[in-house]
Formats: C-alpha cells, structure tokens, sequence
C-alpha cells in the first residue's frame, strides 16, 4: 500500500518545478539574456574567456563580436588538453566526464566536455522536468507505483589522466544518486555494461518480472529490447508482459518510421509517447503536452540559444541570430554556449520554430545530413514524412533505412538510390515508390522541379534490405547500441557502398 502514496509524494515533489518553467514561458529573452550574461561572468578567467575578452562583453552584441562561431574541429586542441588533465580552460569547474559522441556526420569520435554543472543543472533538471510536464499533463499517472525501464549505452575509461568518457546516458547513470535505482531498472551495474549483446540478455532477465510503468530510450534500440521480451517470455504483446506500461520516453531518431510498429507492440489506446531532444552537447526540448508533435525550447538549463537561418549557412562563417529574432517555418542550424565550456558551438542539427509564444520547434534534421548534389535540397524531414505515408498507404512498417545519391555521368541521369529494411515489406514495391516519389515531390518542391519529367532526377531506385543489415553494419563500425545511429541521408555513396557490400 505503499506504492500509491509514494507515488503521490514524488508527484507532488516535480510538480513544483511548474512554476519555474511558466516563468522563461512568459519572459523567454530576459531569462535568455540573463543565461548569457552568467555564462560569460562565470568563464571570464578561464583561458578561453580571457582570450576572447569576457571582462569587456556586456551585451549579445558584443559576445558574437568577441567569440566567433565554432565547430568541434576548432576546439579540438583545447579538448584534448582537458582530456590530458589541465582544466580552467574553457570552463572553471573540473571537468573529468567527456560524452563520447557517435560521431553519425564523420567517422572520428567527438568527446564533449561535460561539467557537473551541466549534469546536474542541464541533465538531471531535464529528466526531472520530463517528468514534470507528464505528470501535469496526466493527473492519473502512477509511474511511480512501478520502476522506468532505461535503455542507455556503455561507459569505458580513459585511465592515464583519471577522465572518463562514455555515451551520455551512461555519463548520467554513473552520476545519479544511488536512490535512483530504487525508481529504475535495470541496476546501474547492468545499465553501464559495454558488450551490447550481454547487456541486452541481462536487461531482458532482469526486467521481465518488474512492475515496469515507464520506457526511456532511442526508439531503434528499445525496438531490439522489446522484441526480445516477447521471444523469451512466449508473449503476444508487452502489456502481457507489463501490464501497467504507461509511456514512453523517446528521443534521439525521429519516431515517425517507428511509429506503427510500437502501437502493435503496446496495443493500448491511451498509451502515451513524449518526446525529449537531447545530445552529448546538452538537453534542449522536450514535448510538453499529451499527443503533440512539438517540442517546448527548455529555456533555463545553463545554454544559450542562437540560429543560422540554412538558406545563409555557411559552417563557421555563417551570422546567428538570437532566439528574439527567429521566425516561424524557417529551417535553423542550432548555435550553443552552454555551461560544458562550449562557446557558439555548431551541434550540427536543424530546426524550425512551430510556435514563438511559447517557443516550440521541430527537429528537422542535421546540417550534414542531406541530399543536395542536384539542387533538389532533400532533408531528413522530408525524407521521414514521405516514408510514413508511404508505409501507411501500402500498409508497411520499416526498421531502418538510408539514402545516397547515384550521380549523373554521360549516359544516365541523376536519382535518389534507398536501402530500406522493412519489418513488414509493402506487397506492391513499385506502388510504394511511386507513393515515395509523389509525396517527395508534394512537400519539396526543389525535388519536384528536379523530377519534372526525369529531367534531372530519375524515379528513386529502392532496394529491399536484408534482415538485420543494418544491425550488421553497426555492429561491423562497433556501433551497437547506446545512442548509435544509422546514417540517414547523404551526399556521399559511403554509406549505401558499405551497405551494399554487406
């Protein structure tokens, strides 16, 4: 009989937060504004701050005149100076975390700097806020009459300066409190193992007799976990399993592909979903009401918001602008300084703004990952929406998928060629990519003129992946699990080669 009060008492305990959140709605600049201002003061005798004049910055103005526009390649050295034991220099506080990143845009890995601040005043107010505006949303809840299940990836240490590096979500784990594992399964010790395959097995094993009533993780990789739930307990379906499943927790991929695929597998009507947008770099989003498709812009987590519109990107040399100035509709790469010691760092994702009053946006994809040999300008928004629709008109649900383009020479024409793993394969492959073509050319219109006629841009060409392909080929990159992510679109054949060769 306990459970229920706890599950009050806590309920109670996030609702406060609240409050704070209703006060950046009602005056985002000034809380902005004021983020900048402490950023700046709280640097200014670090090596960077000094370099770039912190003493002397009052105003935005000034700061983007001082700091100039970064990406990971420009702070690289001082990255690797920190990784090597000397701090103070580009944040104050000791910093001995580094986010391993997945690094989908290159090949190299990108360690980001995570401070404490950032873990307990970013992350850690994240989760708690997710929680937060579900529970507001959601007055029935008892998530906390069970535990939240946590799909995160692995932790290895780099031992000859005492700094670690590891996914983000095992940074997070490392540092709860040792409270949390009361709330969440599996245990930190399995949560944090590194051989993905094991790891799985034991998560499945511990959890499977758990009063599980929350999922948090990339929806690829808990789709692997779920399934392998049922094949070990024989079960049609996961509420026979956990009966008192309530939501999921995603972020990471876009959920769309996926979509079709979790509501066979939670048959239950008043299943929730909330989406979070968060990196290695800091947690920025999260949707704040029930069935939504928008994302409310955390305001007062310790980062700085600014934004290229894409039409004018130009990777370092691009102008910013601050959140004051952003319009609806417009396609931004995302600007961040941020309370890790990252000073107007690119973190390569795009956005558009669905609402200004509150601040809500919609992640449209990444400022690498797109098609534009052939002027046709196709991003990962474009590329998802025509895939969901033509799954749904074909009746077909995929796992994954990647695009690369086959490039003109003097004989053939240009075109768009697809790997798609499907889990259930449209009867009529000619009719889903007629359905493809014609929603692609419905929404970009780049594409259409392109296509018009196969003028420049043949009909897709799409091939019917194998099962596991690109399972496989995360595994042949050492890339199982965790917040690993299969490269979706491309200018390059790299990805579509590799995976052709498999």
């Amino acid at each position: 009989m306990a459970f229920p009060f706890i599950n009050s008492i806590i309920s109670w305990f996030l609702k406060k937060r609240k409050h704070q959140i209703e006060l950046f709605l009602k005056y985002p600049i000034d809380v902005q504004q004021e983020v900048l201002s402490k950023l700046i003061f709280t640097a200014k005798n670090t090596e960077f701050g000094q370099t770039h004049g912190f003493t002397s910055i009052t105003n935005y103005s000034e700061f983007a005149k001082n700091v100039p526009i970064q990406k990971y390649e420009s702070i690289e050295p001082l990255i690797e100076r920190c990784r090597k034991g000397e701090q103070n220099l580009f944040w104050p506080t000791k910093i001995k975390w580094f986010a391993k990143s997945s690094g989908t845009t290159n090949a190299k890995s990108k360690f980001i700097p995570v401070s404490d601040e950032a873990i307990e005043n970013c992350h850690f107010k994240a989760g708690k806020d997710m929680l937060c505006l579900y529970i507001n949303n959601n007055e029935n809840a008892k998530l906390f009459t069970g535990k939240g299940l946590r799909l995160g990836g692995s932790s290895d240490m780099y031992q000859d300066n005492n700094t670690y590096f590891g996914d983000l979500s095992a940074i997070i784990i490392e540092n709860m409190p040792f409270w949390a594992d009361y709330s969440s399964a599996p245990k930190q010790q399995t949560a944090l193992m590194s051989e993905w395959q094991t790891k799985l097995e034991a998560i499945v094993d511990e959890t499977i007799n758990e009063n599980i009533t929350s999922l948090v993780g990339v929806p690829s990789w808990m789709l692997v976990l779920l399934h392998r739930v049922l094949e070990k307990t024989g079960k049609n379906n996961i509420l026979e399993v956990w009966p008192n499943l309530e939501v999921y927790f995603h972020g990471g991929v876009n959920f769309n592909p996926y979509r079709e695929e979790y509501k066979r597998l939670i048959p239950k009507k008043e299943f929730k979903y909330y989406e979070t947008y968060n990196a290695s770099e800091g947690f920025f989003a999260i949707q704040d009401s029930n069935n939504s498709d928008e994302l409310l812009l955390m305001l007062d987590y310790g980062i700085f918001y600014e934004f290229i519109p894409m039409k004018h990107y130009d990777e370092e040399n691009s102008i910013a602008i601050p959140l004051s100035e952003v319009k609806l509709d417009v396609n931004y790469a995302i600007v961040i300084t941020t309370n890790g010691g990252l000073w107007r760092y690119l973190i390569g994702d795009t956005v558009k703004f669905t609402s200004l009053e509150p601040y809500r946006i919609k992640i449209t994809g990444r400022t690498k990952h797109f098609i534009n040999v052939f002027g046709e300008e196709l991003i990962i928004e474009n590329a998802e929406e025509a895939l969901k629709k033509a799954c749904k008109k074909t009746n077909a649900t995929i796992t994954d998928y990647t695009v690369g383009p086959i490039f003109m020479n003097e004989t053939k024409k240009g075109g768009h060629e697809w790997i798609i793993e499907f889990k259930k394969a449209p009867e009529n492959m000619t009719l889903f990519t007629e359905m493809l073509d014609d929603v692609l050319k419905s929404i970009n219109s780049d594409y259409e003129a392109k296509r018009y006629e196969n003028m420049t841009l043949l009909m897709p060409k799409i091939h019917k992946a194998r099962k596991g392909l690109f399972y496989d080929w995360l595994d042949k990159n050492g890339k199982l699990g965790g917040q690993h992510k299969v490269p979706r679109l491309s200018n390059k054949r790299d990805f579509i080669e590799e995976l052709l060769e498999l």
